[in-house]
């Protein structure tokens, strides 16, 4: 049996066990049923945020935005191209600062756009500014 990896449901906040080989092959959360990997940029709130940083296994990279902020919102489409092409190798998560101002404080957001890229509990790289996607999934590759 392969390696289970701990990937956290974005709806409900349920920590699961898949399997690694069955990640890009419709996983669901086995409390509300929403597929784990969709290859979508998914908005999420400060503590699914906490807890999928905390203890996914799988790279979780996150934009910081806002939508007041010209350069988040041009960024945002090539964001969403860049969760297509990782899919099953990474989770791409929006994060608006504007609702949840904490997080600014919790992760030393300076600037925005900022992507933040964690594995294992920990933040292995940082990016600012709007990229275009095929940096963003080179960054990606090379942070994780």
């Amino acid at each position: 049996m392969a390696q289970a990896m701990k990937v956290t449901c974005l709806d409900c906040g349920q920590v699961n066990r898949v399997p690694a080989d069955k990640l890009d092959a419709g996983a669901k959360c086995g409390t509300c049923g929403t597929k784990l990997i969709s290859g979508k940029a998914v908005e999420v709130d400060f503590a699914t945020l906490q807890k999928a940083a905390r203890n996914d296994d799988l790279p979780l990279v996150v934009d910081f935005w806002a939508p007041w902020c010209g350069p988040c919102r041009q960024m945002a489409p090539e964001f969403s191209k860049a969760a297509g092409e990782l899919n099953g190798k990474a989770r791409l998560v929006k994060l608006n600062t504007e609702d949840h101002p904490q997080s600014g404080a919790k992760y030393g957001i300076r600037g925005i756009p900022t992507m933040a890229a964690f594995k294992g509990g920990r933040e292995k790289a940082r990016q600012s500014g709007a990229m275009p996607a095929a940096s963003i999934v080179n960054w990606i590759k090379g942070a994780v």
